[in-house]
């Protein structure tokens, strides 16, 4: 590929700046190592989830995740789980890119997106590094403001083997720009991709003859604070539904010994789970004490909550995980993190929102019909399985690029 005059500019022009401080970065770990970025940060959900499948299709491969800033960090520490590998790009400075690619080491590059670095790419392409650019739609299909350079975005565009864009603005833009047809793809949208905790088969198949069509509904990270809301909405909807049995799966140790505090005073009847105490026909809540057996949960509960989303700023669980198993949604005002998953749930109709305690049990007892909770369940489903072409498409070129690039070229 020529050097480009306007790129040539712009690098030159970059390195009048003085280069960031990278601050404290963690060691490389062995092995092959995929560097997947994020073009925004509402990418970055789906481009972690995207990771973590990578992961499970091959063995011992590490991901590392980063981000331009523009509020990217912030995102991250609510996000549950966060990506094992995170780093911020605060610049596209010469010599920060140097830096970071001479720690990195990456065998392979996934870009999300269409706002592009062209220093930084061209620094990666030099290296031989293969490189693949997805999820590219008509808004975010620019470099920034640098329309005084040209060709800067033809340049930037031909350091990755393969585009892959979401619509015909998209295609038109990059053809304009030059970029050879044989590079294009047209493809889905990224979209976040769930990976729903499992259960044991016995486990559900005991607890499911132990509720004996009873009507359950689920508290998921259910956080101490919010003990007196949840107790408020289940005792108005044992009024109208007296069998209704209340499932609450703490955030933390912490909330669980909160919970049980304030479960234990309620005067319901409450069956420790941890501790082995079996669903008896009588008992109205079940205390779980840890997020370990959400995947029976889920399975189970018809409809769901989301705690944190009650209590204030802090993590909170991914609601995908409940409606990739069959479960209708409820969550409160406080939904960072994971914005764009419920947004995707509210417009599909798989999801609603309330503001308290006494507007959770109005809905519980609306929702909880089945023909409701079905209708809603089987628009989480659908809308799970949005982007999952894109992203199987995407695990089969990984796998295949770095079993060309070969053992010998991974980074030690």
């Amino acid at each position: 590929m020529g050097r480009s005059l306007s790129l040539a500019a712009y690098h030159a022009l970059s390195r009048r700046r003085a280069p960031p401080d990278r601050g404290p970065v963690s060691p490389r770990p062995k092995g092959e190592l995929v560097w997947l970025h994020a073009a925004s940060a509402d990418r970055l959900p789906a481009v972690d989830a995207l990771g973590r499948r990578l992961q499970l299709q091959r063995d011992h491969l590490n991901i590392l995740v980063t981000a331009e800033d523009g509020g990217a960090a912030a995102l991250v520490r609510t996000t549950d789980p966060q990506p094992e590998i995170f780093e911020t790009l605060t610049s596209d400075h010469p010599a920060a890119n140097e830096a970071f690619l001479d720690h990195w080491r990456p065998d392979l590059c996934l870009w999300a997106g269409g706002i592009l670095l062209p220093n930084l790419l061209t620094a990666a392409r030099s290296r031989g590094i293969p490189m693949l650019l997805f999820d590219v739609n008509a808004a975010d299909f620019q470099i920034r403001s640098h329309g005084w350079l040209p060709d800067l975005l033809r340049a930037s565009l031909n350091c990755f083997d393969t585009v892959m864009v979401t619509g015909a603005r998209s295609r038109d833009t990059a053809r304009r720009v030059g970029l050879p047809e044989a590079k294009l793809q047209m493809s889905e949208p990224l979209c976040s991709s769930p990976m729903p905790p499992l259960c044991a088969d016995s486990d559900l198949a005991q607890v499911t003859a132990d509720l004996a069509a009873r009507p359950a509904w689920l508290v998921a990270h259910a956080r101490g604070s919010e003990a007196d809301d949840i107790l408020r909405a289940h005792r108005y909807a044992l009024r109208l539904l007296h069998r209704l049995l209340l499932i609450v799966a703490a955030a933390s140790p912490q909330d669980a010994a909160a919970l049980a505090v304030r479960l234990g005073r309620s005067g319901l009847r409450v069956a420790d789970w941890d501790a082995g105490e079996g669903i008896e026909d009588n008992v109205q809540v079940v205390l779980a004490r840890d997020g370990d057996d959400l995947g029976l949960w889920y399975r189970l509960a018809p409809l769901t909550f989301v705690g944190g989303t009650l209590a204030g700023p802090g993590t909170t669980g991914n609601p995908l995980d409940a409606a990739a198993l069959g479960s209708a949604l409820l969550c409160g005002p406080y939904r960072q993190g994971q914005a764009d998953a419920w947004n995707r749930l509210f417009a599909a109709g798989a999801a609603r929102a309330v503001s308290d305690g006494d507007a959770l049990g109005e809905a519980v007892v609306e929702l909880i019909a089945p023909d409701t909770a079905a209708a809603m369940a089987l628009a989480g489903w659908e809308t799970v399985t949005e982007g999952a072409g894109l992203v199987d498409q995407l695990g089969e070129m990984v796998q295949d690029l770095l079993d060309r690039r070969g053992a010998s070229h991974a980074g030690t």
